[in-house]
C-alpha cells in the first residue's frame, strides 16, 4: 500500500498522469541551478518568458509554465483580466504573487479573453499542484493564429530553460 502511495504522489508531481485531457508526454528537464525537475508536455507551445498555450479549435488555454511555477514558489495570489478583454502577444494580462516575488505574466498571444479561471481566486495554489491542468489561468480566442507559430515547441523550451538556467 505504501508503495502504491509513493509511486501515485510520484507519478502526480511529475505530471504523469492525464489531467484534464491535457498530453502525457513529458520531456523532463533538470536544472542545476534549481535542482529540481520540470516538466514539458507534447501538445503544448510555449513562450521564451514562461508560458504555455494549447490551441483547441477556436480556444487558447494559456497558464504558466511548471518551470516558472517552481522558480516562483508557492502562488499566494492571481490577478487574472476579466472575460471579454483584450490580450496583446508580449503585454501583461495579470501578475501572480509567492511568498518569494510578484509576477507579470506575459500573453504569448494576442486575442479577446472568453474565460478566466475564478478557481484561482480562492485555490492560487492550483498553478503550483497543476500548472498545466487545474493551473490554467485564461481561455483567448486568438486574432492572430499566425502567433502560435511563433512559440516554441516541448524540446526548443526544454533546452531554453535548461540554458536559461545555466546562466544563473
Amino acid at each position: 500500500m505504501a508503495m502504491r502511495l509513493w509511486a501515485s504522489s510520484t507519478a502526480n508531481a511529475l505530471n504523469l498522469c492525464r489531467n484534464n485531457g491535457a498530453p502525457t508526454t513529458i520531456f523532463p528537464t533538470f536544472s542545476i541551478y534549481s535542482r529540481r525537475f520540470s516538466s514539458v508536455l507534447d501538445g503544448f507551445k510555449y513562450s521564451s518568458s514562461h508560458e504555455w498555450v494549447r490551441h483547441e479549435g477556436s480556444v487558447a488555454t494559456i497558464g504558466i509554465t511548471d518551470h516558472a511555477q517552481g522558480h516562483l514558489g508557492e502562488v499566494v495570489f492571481v490577478e487574472l483580466p476579466e472575460s471579454g478583454s483584450a490580450v496583446s502577444k508580449g503585454g501583461s494580462f495579470g501578475a501572480v504573487e509567492s511568498v518569494k516575488a510578484t509576477s507579470d505574466i506575459n500573453s504569448p498571444i494576442s486575442g479577446e479573453v472568453v474565460e478566466v479561471n475564478t478557481k484561482l481566486t480562492q485555490a492560487p495554489g492550483l498553478i503550483n499542484s497543476s500548472p498545466y491542468g487545474d493551473g490554467w489561468m485564461i481561455k483567448v480566442r486568438p486574432s492572430s493564429p499566425a502567433e502560435m507559430e511563433a512559440l516554441l515547441g516541448p524540446g526548443d523550451y526544454a533546452k531554453f530553460c535548461e540554458e536559461e538556467d545555466d546562466h544563473h
